[in-house]
């Protein structure tokens, strides 16, 4: 088993639960989160407008609004997975975010006490 981690654009979060869903994987966990790349932030990536002297100042924004979602899938599934996630929210420009991918020892569904792969599925 591995989580996936992605940190992605707000509004993309929608066209992502719709794949993930399609693909067998409804279940996940999404959190609004702040952060910046390298670029030190993005003004696009908001809804408002940032007075020009504000911007010159600062270089750009401290943070920006992503969020970061997180699923527990079957080794075998990753591939798909992170390729769907990427094809999703992929656009060519700085701040499509990042997947991250990590072991997974154990689940233990809460309600039955189901573990390992039965816990997921």
């Amino acid at each position: 088993m591995k989580e996936i981690m992605a940190i992605i654009r707000p509004k993309k979060v929608s066209k992502t639960k719709d794949v993930l869903d399609k693909l067998g994987y409804p279940a996940f966990t999404a959190v609004s989160v702040m952060g910046r790349g390298k670029q030190r932030g993005i003004a696009g990536e908001v809804n408002c407008e940032l007075p020009a002297d504000i911007l010159a100042r600062s270089g750009g924004m401290r943070y920006i609004p992503k969020r970061l979602i997180s699923l527990t899938v079957h080794d075998d599934d990753v591939d798909l997975i992170v390729k769907a996630i990427i094809k999703v929210n992929q656009t060519g420009q700085i701040g499509d975010g990042r997947v991250f991918v990590s072991p997974v020892d154990n689940v233990v569904r809460v309600r039955t006490n189901e573990e390992g792969d039965q816990a997921i599925a």
